[in-house]
């Protein structure tokens, strides 16, 4: 068996951002780094949008990322730490939209090591030098130069090295150009280590250390080391030099500190607390990252807490002293991984789990009534400030970059009826979590929806001059009238355009400079910009059935295949071509290409014709109206549409790619083709073909980022446009349509005019390149499980929260709070008192913003949910009581029961984590009653143990309770236990079952399979894994074959040996001990691994679904951190050796750009087996030209051959 592994949705969760001028030039981009993918994205400072510009898969772990520029450079460059042992500098180069590596250097080995650097990095504010760190022991730096050239030169590293020395954070201290110095978090383990009674390991303090390069001597020194009175967990650097005092703010548990060398005293502030707040008082409360901005006069810095408040911070000096460091509470937003802020007055946060978002600092907080809070007010040791947490005041949201991370569950069905499957995913955390519907396509926001006095058949945008930004004239085409719109504030109909409105129009539009141009059945009507008009009449009783046009050039078709030709003279006058052109046949539909930049005109017409056939015919003045070439059609052509892709604008000073002219043929059986047209002869090669729906495929030509791109309409829109190097053809989300033009006003710059029945309808498209849309219903906990009620499709979500409250206990704290802060007061405050306890439990503070009071360990929190996905709504909801917290669902039928249908849920009572201990567990058991709309309790069977599976059996049950499998019948008054099987050595995670066979998973020991035996009603386990795997997911294949993801990222298929007995008896003499030993501890018969393959993020479902109408199965997975992928089995040899040696040549031409070795990043775990990686063989699309033209010679094929099969074998699975 041989897969081939492909990414459908990249990772969305964000691991690290960095901003600066990457691409030279004055604005300011955002690098994201997402587990194994470099994203840089844009910020459109006119609309607020963000948009990505390239995404580039680096094949290892991104641990690290800084942005630094040489001293008085303008551009940006990357330094990158990885899992690859080696420093990677790249930039970014904007005119080829690639990140391109300027220096490598080794030092290691490769993978996550503990003394290998690559953990932590930290750049030199001037840009000087790097420093590269490990958690333990190592540290290197590196110089950073130009050359003669300007060009960037690095150094050899020089170390800094020591031994037993735990790392936590490094950062570049500002010194201006004073020797480059850099800060340090240590610990040092050495006492720790030789102490056997554990003393020392209490007594260890934390250090703070500066590191000097002296740049005279070309070395390192550890210039100061001073221990701290709390454990920091990072440094912020204060800007030095003349921007600043320099020094450091060290952010630990409950207080931030700001030290500098000499004789700066140190300054110690706590942090502030929200008053009234239901956490746990004893805990601490630590900022977990901040962002700095520092213009000419000024600077400041926003911290945010664990809870999400940010707090704006800056510092008092006198002369060069700090005295006192100021805070102020700034807004609440969603807890993040890293902030920053931009020049022009942005904050992107990129959150831990959930949705990213941008935010526009509308104010820095100076003015406001918020109480300031400062290091110089009088405060008993252990006391802190308190705020109060407030809606948003100086932040505005502006954009949000939708997440899924993580993804703890998804199942592929059609509960829509669209024919094509949705993927129900359920994601988030905490109060930020959601059940989230993806489908595939382009996400469509309607801008107006205006009705029309009855069914048009056509719609057209016409501008006034070829110059104009934006477009004058709706004109919309009925059966036997024609009405003009024109565009301003609001659309409405005008009479004095010039066009002839008795009549239907076959086209509109802007010809030459500033002339209208209407097609119609009778005529060619030319509207000058001074309003004389031009009239062509059709000769005799013929009329014109088609039509195309461009800038310059008029064809027109006249009934029984009569083509005649018109070209504008510099004069602005339309003048007939001498001769007319009889074609064979009717003709049923034509295109012309746009005229091309500094050209005449257009070269090449294209015709389709009745024999199901399509011509393309020369405009050359040589060859005019002769015939080029031909080519044949599976059915007749609905539409053509000529359009040059894969091109780019060129930003300033960058001279503009010119793309490739391609011919798009809409069939009238639902197929469109799309074929390469060579500029030079005309000839027609390399088809691709796509079926788009039931309906005859009509073509639109409209503007998308600047570039030509299609849109095709059938019983589904779909759009065909060039992004990011590769062609994209992806349906939009969205009704049927019956006919475009693109449209452009000041509200929406880049949209499209349609129209659907009787409304006329203008839509805008702005996420492209998504792969999914997503529809959106929020939840309330961190949704573990759910499954699908097949007769009624609504969905059960299992929802359980560690270290929460439930309402009810949420509730009772509020009021024993508002109790105690009354009796506090003495008599005099006791009015005032109760003012504010009444205010107090009044206030409703949104959880999914300020998040979820925390509890403390061993509290949890949980619910049932009944959810109708379609509409969103909650049909249905269990609270369970406090601590007890749902992990395993099923939907069953019980054979003693007929055809009611069961919810069952396994709970667990006061569970711990670590060691894992529970008072006792529960299967409650539901009825769904009112054709799936209400849970009706019947009861709970007690357990002693975590019920974390639950898999309906032969009209049974089987329950994994702890490491105990078993199977349980439905009684009146709770579950019946029937048969157990102890030999699981751990922990059950999950169950399959296929016949008479169950598939085991356990929580480290890979699977097990048991054979249950009716007869002797008995479950044995005859088989097993060798490799131990911490398996998250598994799906079965077919009878022999399961797929397992694990939680480090690997994915394998095991597969039993032909020869498998699953008849293996217990032990005859019945002492059971010989099959109790069995081999290895285990089954005496293994299963064998015939696939392997590291994905390079936690699995955490996998289903075999089929993702297309139509298409093949494929074996879908879900990763922690938003991907969605699926590997898919080769269907013929010649396929798999053709993509195997692809991705051979790939490997060796186009190396993963961090320095990590493709084959050994994907066998980290597992040598990798049978597996080819889609992701890089796609890569061959966004190499240079040379190296594919060498790459595919290689393999005997021309580039466009080898793009060709790439395309196919993913639209033969999945889109």
């Amino acid at each position: 068996m041989f897969l081939y592994s492909l990414t459908l949705q990249r990772a969305t969760g964000i691991v690290q951002t960095i901003h600066g001028n990457f691409a030279g030039s004055k604005q300011q981009e955002i690098i994201v780094a997402r587990g194994k993918l470099l994203e840089l994205i844009k910020l459109d400072p006119n609309t607020g949008k963000l948009y990505t510009v390239l995404t580039h898969e680096i094949f290892g772990v991104i641990r690290s990322l800084m942005a630094f520029r040489l001293t008085g450079g303008s551009k940006d460059f990357i330094v990158i730490g990885t899992d690859s042992g080696r420093i990677v500098i790249m930039e970014y180069n904007a005119s080829k939209n690639a990140f391109e590596r300027v220096h490598q250097e080794t030092f290691g080995k490769s993978g996550c090591r503990r003394i290998v650097p690559g953990q932590y990095l930290a750049i030199d504010p001037k840009g000087r030098a790097v420093m590269i760190s490990a958690v333990e022991k190592q540290k290197l730096v590196y110089i950073l130069n130009r050359d003669a050239q300007a060009r960037l030169t690095i150094s050899s590293p020089l170390e800094a090295h020591k031994s037993n020395t735990f790392s936590y954070h490094i950062v570049g201290v500002d010194v201006g150009f004073e020797n480059p110095m850099y800060a340090c978090l240590e610990i040092d383990y050495e006492d720790a280590d030789q102490d056997p009674t554990g003393e020392a390991a209490q007594n260890t303090q934390q250090m703070l250390t500066y590191y000097e390069l002296d740049l005279g001597l070309n070395h390192v020194v550890r210039k100061y080391s001073e221990p701290l009175e709390e454990h920091g967990n990072f440094l912020i650097a204060v800007p030095g030099g003349n921007d600043g005092p320099s020094g450091l703010l060290i952010c630990s548990e409950n207080y931030v500190t700001y030290k500098n060398l000499g004789d700066q005293p140190d300054i110690r502030m706590p942090i502030p607390r929200r008053r009234n707040d239901l956490d746990d008082p004893e805990r601490g409360m630590i900022f977990v990252c901040s962002a700095t901005h520092k213009t000419k006069s000024m600077f400041f810095f926003l911290a945010q807490t664990e809870q999400g408040d940010i707090f704006k911070i800056t510092l008092e000096t006198d002369e060069d002293m700090v005295t006192e460091i100021r805070m102020k509470y700034f807004d609440t937003v969603p807890v993040s991984t890293s902030m920053n802020v931009l020049k022009t007055g942005f904050l992107f946060v990129s959150a831990e789990f959930g949705n990213h978002f941008l935010y526009q600092i509308a104010h820095l907080g100076d003015d406001d009534d918020e109480p300031e809070f400062s290091s110089a007010m009088p405060l008993e040791e252990g006391d802190t400030f308190f705020f109060a947490p407030r809606a948003l005041k100086n932040l505005v949201e502006v954009d949000q970059q939708e997440s899924l991370s993580p993804i703890m569950n998804c199942k592929i069905a059609d509960l829509a009826n669209e024919d094509t499957p949705q993927l129900y995913v359920a994601c988030g955390r905490g109060p930020r979590s959601s059940l989230r519907v993806l489908r595939h396509g382009l996400e469509v926001s309607e801008m107006a929806v205006s009705e029309l006095p009855g069914n048009p058949n056509a719609v057209w945008t016409v501008k006034k001059k070829s110059d104009d930004e934006f477009d004058a004239y709706i004109i919309v085409s009925f059966i036997n009238a024609t009405l003009v719109l024109s565009i301003g504030e609001t659309v409405e109909e005008v009479t004095d355009s010039g066009f002839l409105g008795t009549t239907p129009t076959l086209s509109s539009s802007l010809i030459g400079d500033d002339a209208l141009l209407q097609i119609y059945p009778g005529g060619i009507r030319h509207i000058r910009a001074d309003k004389r008009v031009n009239e062509w009449k059709t000769p005799g009783k013929k009329n014109i059935v088609k039509c195309a046009v461009n800038q310059r050039q008029v064809v027109i078709a006249l009934t029984g295949g009569e083509l005649v030709y018109f070209e504008m003279d510099p004069t602005g006058q339309l003048n007939e071509y001498t001769e007319r052109k009889d074609m064979s046949a009717d003709v049923k539909c034509m295109s012309l290409a746009s005229v091309p930049a500094g050209e005449q005109r257009a070269r090449f017409l294209a015709v389709g014709l009745d024999d199901n056939t399509v011509r393309i015919i020369s405009l050359d003045q040589s060859d005019c109206l002769q015939p080029l070439s031909m080519q044949a059609l599976p059915a007749p052509a609905e539409s053509l549409c000529i359009v040059e892709m894969g091109g780019s604008e060129g930003e300033a000073g960058e001279k503009p790619v010119t793309g490739g002219l391609f011919l798009n043929i809409g069939l009238q059986n639902g197929v469109l083709l799309r074929m390469v047209l060579d500029s030079v002869t005309g000839d027609l090669s390399d088809t691709r073909t796509r079926y788009l729906g039931s309906r005859p495929v009509k073509l639109f030509r409209i503007k998308m980022q600047g570039s030509e791109a299609v849109l095709a309409m059938s019983s589904r829109s779909w759009l065909s446009y060039w992004y990011q190097s590769r062609f994209h053809l992806t349906p939009l989300s969205y009704e049927t349509l019956e006919y475009a033009s693109g449209f452009a006003s000041e509200q929406c710059p880049e949209g499209i005019v349609a129209i659907s029945t009787n409304t006329l309808r203008i839509l805008a498209l702005e996420k492209l390149g998504a792969v999914f849309n997503q529809v959106s219903t929020p939840l309330k906990y961190t949704p573990r499980k759910f499954a699908i009620h097949t007769e009624s499709n609504n969905l059960i979500i299992i929802e359980t929260d560690h270290n929460a409250y439930t309402d009810t206990t949420k509730a009772q704290r509020k009021q024993a709070m508002a109790e105690e802060m009354v009796e506090a007061a003495g008599e005099e405050e006791r009015e005032l008192a109760a003012e504010m306890a009444e205010a107090f439990l009044n206030e409703d503070l949104p959880e999914s913003v300020f998040g979820a009071p925390k509890a403390g360990a061993g509290m949890w929190a949980s619910q049932i949910r009944l959810l109708n996905p379609i509409q969103g709504e909650t049909l249905d909801t269990v609270q369970l009581e406090q601590n007890e917290a749902a992990f395993s669902l099923c939907v069953c039928k019980f054979a003693n029961k007929g055809d009611d249908v069961f919810v069952l849920v396994g709970t667990a009572k006061d569970l711990t984590l670590s060691p894992r201990t529970c008072s006792g567990g529960f299967i409650h058991t539901y009825q769904l009653t009112n054709e799936g709309t209400k849970l009706e309790f019947l009861h709970k069977t007690p357990i002693d143990d975590v019920p974390a599976a639950i898999c309906p059996f032969q009209g049974r049950i089987l329950i994994g309770v702890g490491r105990l499998l078993r199977i349980y019948d439905m009684g009146k008054k709770k579950l019946l236990r029937k048969c157990e099987n102890k030999h699981i050595p751990n922990f059950i995670v999950n169950i399959n079952s296929i016949g008479n066979r169950i598939v085991v998973s356990d929580v480290q020991e890979s699977l097990h399979f048991v054979r249950y035996k009716r007869q002797e009603n008995q479950m044995v386990i005859f088989s097993d894994d060798s490799h131990p795997r911490f398996v998250t997911a598994s799906a079965i294949l077919d009878h022999d074959t399961v797929a397992v993801g694990d939680k480090f990222g690997n994915f394998s298929v095991v597969r039993l040996p032909t020869n498998t007995n699953d008849e293996v008896d217990e032990d005859p003499t019945g002492t059971k001990a010989l099959w109790d030993r069995g081999l290895l501890n285990g089954a005496s018969q293994k299963a064998d691994s015939i696939a392997s393959f590291h994905v390079g993020d936690t699995i955490l479902s996998l289903e075999k679904a089929t993702l297309i109408p139509g298409g093949s199965e494929s074996l879908v997975y879900t990763t922690l951190s938003g991907a969605v992928g699926i590997m898919v089995p080769f269907t013929s040899h010649e396929d798999h050796d053709f993509f195997q040696h692809l991705e051979m040549h790939m490997r060796s031409e186009f190396p993963p750009i961090c320095g990590r070795d493709h084959l050994s990043y994907r066998s980290y775990f597992f040598p990798l087996k049978n597996v080819i990686d889609g992701d890089l063989c796609e890569q061959f699309n966004s190499m240079e030209a040379s190296k594919q033209r060498s790459v595919s010679e290689e393999l005997d094929r021309n580039p466009s051959e080898v793009s060709k099969k790439l395309e196919d074998i993913r639209t033969r699975f999945a889109f």
